[in-house]
Order: structure tokens, then sequence, then C-alpha cells
């Protein structure tokens, strides 16, 4: 069974960093991309940052230049960066992958609380 489970979520003022990992486990044949999204309160989920395999990576203009996305293909993790951070960065951030498994298709993570205080 896959499973994608998320870490580094908690409290910083504005202006701190954080960073989130998002390590995938389970019989995985291989992942293509790799992203992160985010849900505020009584907002939908938005897209926050997605990359390649081959490492090429995209950007909500929200978060531009602040926000860097990685992965480790090695270890099947996926990372985000978060820097000059702003209380609208309040959220709940979800990993997503597609993942080539016995079952092939998008898998979720639980999710990690992200504050940003002013």
């Amino acid at each position: 069974q896959v499973r994608l489970v998320e870490s580094g979520g908690g409290l910083v003022q504005a202006g701190g960093s954080l960073r989130l990992s998002c390590a995938a486990s389970g019989s995985i044949f291989s992942i293509n991309g790799m992203a992160w999204y985010r849900q505020a309160p009584g907002k939908q989920r938005e897209l926050v940052a997605d990359i390649t395999s081959g490492g090429t990576s995209n950007y909500a203009d929200s978060v531009k230049g602040r926000f860097t996305i990685s992965r480790d293909n090695a270890k099947n993790t996926v990372y985000l960066q978060m820097n000059s951070l702003k209380p609208e960065d309040t959220a709940v951030y979800y990993c997503n992958a597609y993942i080539i498994s016995w079952r092939r298709g998008d898998y979720w993570g639980q999710g990690t609380q992200v504050t940003v205080s002013s």
C-alpha cells in the first residue's frame, strides 16, 4: 500500500521560514510529478508548486520568489522550503504525487498545518 506522509508544519511568525517534507512509501515502481497544495479555511484547495521527475518546477504567483520545491528521487521525497512567510500563507498543506504502483494514479498525504502569525 502506498502512503504519503508529510512533516514540518507548525506555527511561525511572519517573515519566518519552514521546510515541509513528504515521503512516499510502499510498493512504488516510479513517481512522476509531485506537488504541494494548500487549503485555507473557507477556501478551495489550490496548487502551490509542482515538480516533474526531471526537476522542472512551477509555482503559484503568490509564492514565487519565496517558496522552493525540490525532490530527492532516491528517497521518494519532495520538499517545500518556505521563506518570508505571510499570514495569508496559513493553511493546511497537502502533498500530492502521481505514482506508478499496483494502482496507478494520484495519491495524497494527510495534510500538515502551517500557521503564520502577524
